[in-house]
């Protein structure tokens, strides 16, 4: 049957469609004893059926690849490419070579053309210190250029423990954990708590860095993000889970873009009440504040840290047993701002470091810094721990540069931190400064534009650094208030007259005062601990795997 019906109407896709409908059809009649096809004849049709399926598929396919074009891969990118050119938030990058023996300034792409850098983020200058140098020259000689793979594979080194042993006395932890980068830290960390704890609710500051966000999204557990540093709304999402529920309140110390600082201890309060646990990143405050440079947790118990050194307080500043930063579960920070280096980290406890350690792909799976650069970065941190002269003179010029644009009425977002964010609240205008700034006054400040902050919100980020003396300064700020009368850019009164944006020019806002008091201003090298100085500290036992 099969063959003259192949015979009379072809093997078409049609002609197989129908014979497949015919033979659905007389199946339930061969299971009451009708006479259908032989189960040879309709195997045989099945066979030809499957065949001649095949075939039009086969060709169906050979007609998508000729007569097809293909997906149009460049034209897409060309297109987002373009949205970013027509809004004005494209990135446009200067070439910018600071210089070591004369930082702060740097060079273009010409030696001869020199410009003063005011936005680096190498906060106390501290990649061009001899001492950090010399530690690094000594170990590539000695060492070499790389690590030679994961700690898994290539071991760890010297370099590695004596960095995590530091870090982990900076914040009076039990021990520390190195990564590439602090992105990779927080998004190794924050993911891996969600995936080990599926009931696992995060509770996230708005404008947390990205690479927080990312990790929460990695964590993929249920998340609020709270308003930014609004813990009236942080306690109400907090009360609405039972204390047996886990929770985790990730937010930052110094929020970068805006400056502005989160009330550590009164989260660590809510944690407390609520059976949180509490993960904060430090990366643009560590080196700036505190003492010996820990970030804004030691900050917050400034007297009793600096009293006790390195060792851990007996009491906090209000005769409490635990001081703030022993409050804090977790604490990130990054080897590549104040510490003038590259790499992140996580500060904790024993137990939660050898989880890390253990299970985090970030730090399984990532090659390990190279040797001359742990040491630079021990070497920085060693340095700095000793010297809170480096922190009050930051904080000198940052309020000589604040003081003087204030009386100028150049909007400065307010905030009691080292960042000195001036609103422009136009993107294109934002470039624009940047450029005369560069150009016609050999002054580098980027522009900072979305997604970095929101649109409406573009400014300059002019962040002083112990090496930018007022007579610099007194040119930065000559020349921003050239450029605010050659683009006629709008200031604090202008803002004042549309009703205010993020605390320029909004009536009835309060200002924070400065978290550096007149007192610790006043504090100098020899008030700090001896111990500090070169301190032995034990290495750790955790983040290598082995006992001493």
């Amino acid at each position: 049957m099969q063959r003259s019906f192949f015979a009379r109407f072809g093997n078409s896709p049609a002609t197989v469609s129908a014979l497949n409908r015919v033979s659905t059809i007389a199946a339930p009649h061969a299971k009451k004893g009708y006479a259908t096809t032989t189960g040879a004849g309709a195997a045989a049709a099945t066979a030809a059926a499957s065949s001649t399926n095949a075939a039009a598929a086969a060709a169906a396919a050979a007609n998508h690849s000729t007569q097809e074009s293909g997906f149009d891969y460049e034209g897409m990118i060309d297109s987002e490419l373009q949205k970013k050119r027509l809004d004005k938030s494209y990135r446009y990058f200067n070439n910018i070579n600071r210089l070591a023996k004369e930082f702060p300034l740097a060079h273009r792409q010409r030696e001869a053309d020199k410009v003063t850098v005011w936005c680096s983020n190498d906060y106390l200058a501290l990649s061009k210190l001899p001492e950090v140098l010399d530690a690094m020259h000594k170990t590539i000689d000695k060492y070499g250029c790389g690590a030679g793979g994961t700690r898994n594979i290539a071991g760890h080194n010297i370099q590695t423990l004596n960095l995590e042993a530091e870090l982990a006395t900076l914040h009076k932890k039990e021990g520390a954990l190195v990564f590439s980068s602090c992105y990779v830290a927080n998004d190794a960390v924050l993911s891996l708590l969600g995936q080990k704890m599926k009931d696992l609710v995060i509770f996230s500051d708005e404008l947390n860095h990205a690479s927080m966000i990312v990790g929460i999204k990695h964590a993929n557990v249920k998340k609020h993000i709270f308003k930014h540093n609004n813990l009236d709304e942080l306690e109400k999402l907090l009360q609405s889970y039972p204390k047996s529920v886990p929770k985790l309140i990730a937010f930052e110390s110094v929020y970068s873009m805006a400056g502005s600082v989160a009330d550590i201890e009164k989260i660590c309060d809510l944690a407390d009440k609520y059976g949180a646990l509490t993960f904060l990143d430090e990366v643009h405050a560590v080196g700036l504040y505190g003492p010996h440079g820990a970030g804004v947790a030691e900050h917050c118990d400034f007297e009793s840290h600096r009293a006790s050194g390195i060792a851990t307080p007996k009491t906090n500043d209000k005769g409490g047993v635990k001081t703030v930063m022993d409050r804090v579960d977790m604490i990130t920070g990054t080897l590549g701002k104040s510490f003038g280096s590259v790499g992140g980290y996580v500060a904790a406890s024993r137990k939660l470091i050898d989880w890390f350690r253990s299970f985090a792909p970030g730090f399984i799976f990532t090659t390990t810094l190279p040797p001359s650069v742990m040491a630079g970065a021990t070497a920085a941190i060693r340095y700095q721990r000793c010297h809170i002269d480096l922190r009050t003179s930051q904080q000198r010029h940052t309020m000589y540069v604040k003081k003087a644009f204030h009386e100028l009425g150049i909007p400065v977002i307010p905030n009691p931190s080292h960042i000195v964010p001036v609103l422009i609240g136009n993107a294109d205008l934002a470039k624009q400064a940047s450029d005369i700034l560069i150009n016609k006054h050999q002054i580098y400040v980027q522009a900072i534009n979305f997604p970095t902050v929101s649109r409406g919100t573009e400014r300059l980020r002019i962040t002083p650094t112990p090496g930018h003396t007022d007579d610099l300064s007194d040119i930065l700020i000559n020349a921003v208030d050239d450029v605010f009368n050659e683009l006629q850019l709008p200031r604090v009164r202008d803002w004042e007259n549309q009703g205010g944006l993020l605390g320029v020019g909004e009536a009835g806002f309060v200002e924070e005062p400065n978290l550096w008091t007149s007192k610790q201003l006043s504090l100098n090298n020899d008030d700090l601990n001896p111990n500090v100085r070169d301190p032995i500290v034990r290495q750790l036992e955790v983040s290598s795997g082995i006992k001493q």
